[in-house]
């Protein structure tokens, strides 16, 4: 790893070993690594290679028939460093194959093709062949409505209620305005002989206190 250059990487993930925050510890996950080189090999048979890598921190081991996508973008991000071996390296056209012949391990596999030559969709869409087809975005009209009591409109009511225009004719016939006046009347006469009592009392009540005698307290 030295001779290839990857002295920095291997510091890297050297000096960044911490501890994990929370119940991961309890859980067999006590330690928190980031990630280094990733070794991709063929064999292991001959080279030992697995014996060779097991106690450098941060670096991983993968066989090429075996290749793991959580192992190539760790946490779903792109660009991690790989070691190929020339034996691994060879394998692909093997195990993948291009897009004519096809893989000559894996039987009927063949590398799926991309369905848009470019897949950025926002320079598409901003192109001058695109736009210049497209109509100009309509901008929708404002309207304003004024908003209005239905309390005191009777046609706003009306589409709350439909119901509210014969109860009001229901109101203001004849027979209901006789009845809410004989009601009206009646609340007023026992209004007033509410209050002929209440006066009546007071005055007795007053009455009784001016002809009670006055008591003096004995003198010590």
């Amino acid at each position: 790893m030295t001779q290839l250059g990857l002295d920095a990487e291997l510091e890297k993930v050297k000096g960044n070993k911490k501890l994990r925050a929370g119940r991961g510890k309890a859980r067999n996950r006590k330690w928190v690594l980031r990630k280094g080189p990733l070794v991709i090999y063929e064999e292991d048979e001959k080279t030992n290679i697995e014996r060779g890598f097991r106690n450098i921190p941060g670096v991983e081991l993968a066989n090429v028939n075996r290749l793991n996508l959580l192992q190539l973008a760790p946490g779903g991000n792109f660009g991690r460093l790989c070691v190929w071996t020339e034996s691994a390296f060879k394998k692909l056209n093997a195990l993948y194959g291009s897009y004519k012949p096809g893989s000559s391990i894996k039987k009927g596999y063949t590398l799926p093709r991309p369905l848009m030559t470019n897949c950025d969709v926002a320079r598409i869409i901003n192109s001058n062949e695109i736009q210049s087809v497209l109509e100009p975005a309509k901008e929708p009209e404002k309207s304003y409505r004024q908003k209005k009591n239905p309390l005191k409109n009777k046609s706003i009511m009306g589409r709350i209620c439909p119901a509210a225009a014969g109860l009001a004719k229901v109101r203001k016939s004849p027979q209901m305005l006789k009845k809410m006046a004989k009601n009206k009347a009646a609340k007023m006469s026992l209004a007033k002989k509410h209050s002929a009592e209440k006066h009546k009392y007071f005055k007795n009540l007053l009455a009784a206190h001016i002809k009670a005698p006055v008591v003096e307290a004995d003198e010590e």
